[in-house]
């Protein structure tokens, strides 16, 4: 059941329509978050960080993403996972994403060039040690980029039942998927309460995930969008991701005070 990484779940958060407004994350970000199986023991923890870099003399933004499974579900499936992506500032669209992933033995070493003008990507497997050139659609992003595409649009003109379709690309696929913003609710973390957008991709049913609207996600309906939980029904109990840690952000991250 965790061969779609803990990653897989933060890439759903966002519906969202695309426009200039202030960024909603900067250089120094971090992001961690505690992964629970069934919301009865610790299953994991995941993190992200933002980093600068520059490509062609442009600049850009350079996303870690790190996942590992703790305590008990550590000794029987362990998780490594390793993502990366690299994304121009002013458009935020990738030109580079790397994912190497160790899930319970299932592995992929893979580094994906986008070529934005031509719609297409090269894919390097670095276990199979090939390289081949794939099409891509218009303004396409890869699982780690899409969040933080997303995470910078406006929300604020979205109703109950709106939804958008985005193509992210990874395995050498397009992937369609399509995300309903459900409206608003104030949920209770760690730090407080904290006023929320939910929402829900609409994911394919099978083997993973229990039903074709199985993963639930409360943003944070501020200026900075980020992720405050995700759920998902899997086929056998359930995953849940709470934020556990965040550092560096780029706005001001408001609590409700009773």
């Amino acid at each position: 059941m965790y061969k779609k990484t803990l990653f897989l779940l933060l890439i759903f958060s966002f519906v969202l329509q695309a426009q200039n407004v202030k960024p909603a994350f900067k250089k120094g970000e971090l992001l961690k978050y505690r992964i629970s199986y069934s919301n009865w023991f610790n299953a994991g923890s995941a993190t992200l960080e933002i980093k600068e870099s520059t490509n062609n003399g442009k600049p850009s933004f350079h996303i870690k993403g790190k996942g590992k499974t703790t305590g008990v579900t550590g000794w029987f499936f362990k998780v490594n996972d390793d993502y990366q992506t690299y994304f121009y500032k002013n458009n935020l669209l990738p030109y580079k994403f790397i994912r190497k992933i160790d899930e319970g033995g299932y592995t992929k070493d893979k580094e994906i060039h986008f070529h934005q003008n031509s719609n297409k990507a090269t894919v390097k497997d670095h276990e199979k040690k090939t390289e081949e050139m794939f099409s891509t659609d218009q303004g396409v992003h890869d699982m780690l980029s899409t969040l933080y595409y997303l995470r910078n649009q406006d929300i604020s003109k979205m109703k109950p039942g709106d939804e958008v379709k985005l193509t992210m690309f990874f395995d050498e696929k397009n992937y369609p998927f399509r995300l309903r913003y459900l409206g608003t609710e104030t949920i209770k973390t760690k730090f407080g309460k904290v006023a929320s957008a939910k929402f829900r991709p609409l994911v394919q049913a099978g083997r993973v995930f229990k039903a074709k609207e199985s993963i639930t996600v409360w943003v944070s309906n501020d200026k900075n969008k980020i992720p405050l939980r995700i759920k998902a029904d899997l086929a056998v109990g359930s995953l849940r991701a709470d934020l556990d840690l965040y550092k560096g952000l780029a706005n001001s991250f408001p609590m409700i005070f009773d």
